[in-house]
């Protein structure tokens, strides 16, 4: 029987694990409904920018108070959460604190002091976010697609990493041993009074601190894929296979090239017979209207959006009253593609028709249309999402598949095909403004 806690700690920590294990499974399985796209060039540039934006969180600090308070977040939960190596060991195998049996007694309580440091950090920094989210309450916090469980969301993050750094911290207060070293007990030897000194007690308390640390720990893991903090995980891939051409530059669908190449191509013979042995596929959609017509970086994109808002922002439709909000495209994204993994898995791994579509059930076309494509929500992005994609392939279905555009614009066009410019003016006045005195 002495080796029961063994036994159930192993079983805790398969279960989690597994779990976890299942759920990223799935992601990817979604992430791989969308399109092929080629990023294999530049890996040199795409590894600096995986280490200097996502590791290195370059863009975060461009809004100083947030920037730095997210990176004391971001580097004391990464390093605290070293210790669950320990945590692990000590579970499976039944020892406790093996660190000190590997480090010496020096090295190792630097080691666990400097933890509780950076764990106290994390508690005012996390109050701090409370604040920011629930009292002072910040307009990008406010916005419509951020009310209920985008909201709840993200306070709860919050609540997890205060009660676990608090059970850390609690945790070593409560260790006699760790305390009687004297050394790396910077914080919790502050609070180790709080609890008295009855042997018994502090060893129940240590004891149920140290199982609600690694339980907690391993539900945190899980409620990840639920929640906008999945970026934690996959900030790192966003970011390398984030977009490198200049952000003014679109792409070309071939199908489109192919079309005016033949018709400028004046050797070409519209009214040949087709090859007997053409065997062309029908061609795909133009643009996008449901999530299976984004290609998977567009799909990354959205399960790493962090919902901080930054994009929105500095959107300047959004700042004049449009009803776009770049944050909402990716969360509207992210929802849809999550119903259609539902739908997979409920209908034994095949997507069953749902009579839905991104377009218009989640992304109005008033949205789309009020984007300037400025790209200001690109740039301000600190996990190099790029909402404008999305936009502008769902325009270019409005536009290629359901000839749907705004007035301007279909006047635009129509110029241009009888024109050739966007002006209502034939091609023979345009000079008539030389010969005006």
């Amino acid at each position: 029987m002495d080796y029961l806690p063994n036994i159930i700690f192993a079983v805790i920590l398969i279960a989690g694990i597994g779990y976890f294990a299942r759920n990223i499974k799935k992601l990817i399985r979604n992430i791989k409904l969308g399109h092929d796209v080629d990023a294999s060039d530049n890996k040199g540039q795409r590894w600096k920018n995986m280490a200097r934006i996502a590791l290195g969180q370059s863009k975060m600090v461009v809004r100083p108070i947030a920037g730095v308070l997210h990176i004391i977040v971001y580097v004391g939960f990464i390093i605290i959460n070293i210790e669950v190596l320990e945590i692990i060991i000590d579970g499976l195998f039944g020892t406790h604190r093996i660190g000190l049996k590997v480090l010496s007694e020096p090295v190792y309580g630097f080691l666990i002091g400097s933890f509780e440091i950076l764990a106290l950090l994390v508690l005012v920094a996390v109050i701090v976010f409370w604040l920011r989210r629930n009292v002072i309450n910040l307009k990008r916090f406010l916005s419509s697609e951020m009310k209920g469980w985008p909201k709840n969301d993200g306070n709860i993050i919050l609540y997890f990493e205060v009660v676990l750094m608090c059970l850390f911290l609690v945790m070593n207060a409560t260790d006699t041993t760790f305390q009687q070293m004297n050394t790396g007990n910077v914080i919790s030897g502050f609070i180790a009074p709080w609890f008295g000194d009855n042997p018994d007690t502090l060893h129940l308390i240590e004891r149920s601190a140290w199982w609600l640390h690694i339980i907690g720990i391993l539900i945190f893991l899980n409620y990840l894929y639920f929640s906008k903090h999945l970026h934690i995980l996959l900030a790192f891939p966003n970011t390398y296979y984030g977009k490198l051409t200049p952000k003014g530059q679109f792409n070309n669908l071939d199908a489109v090239t192919n079309e005016v190449k033949f018709m400028m191509d004046p050797n070409a013979d519209p009214f040949a017979a087709p090859d007997e042995d053409d065997t062309t596929e029908e061609p795909p959609k133009f643009g996008a209207s449901d999530v299976m017509d984004l290609n998977k970086i567009q799909l990354l994109n959205a399960y790493t959006c962090t919902e901080c808002g930054r994009c929105t922002s500095e959107c300047p439709a959004n700042q004049t009253g449009k009803k776009l909000s770049p944050r909402k495209i990716m969360m509207d994204t992210r929802d849809r593609l999550a119903e259609v993994g539902k739908n997979i898995d409920a209908n034994k791994g095949e997507f069953k028709a749902d009579g839905k579509q991104l377009l218009g059930d989640y992304i109005t076309k008033e949205e789309l249309w009020a984007c300037t494509t400025c790209n200001a929500c690109v740039e301000a992005c600190p996990v190099s999402i790029d909402p404008l994609s999305i936009i502008m392939e769902m325009r270019r279905y409005l536009v290629m598949e359901e000839s749907s555009a705004p007035m301007e614009l279909n006047n635009m066009m129509t110029n241009i095909e009888n024109n050739g410019a966007p002006w209502p003016y034939n091609q023979q006045d345009r000079l008539n403004w030389a010969n005006e005195n």
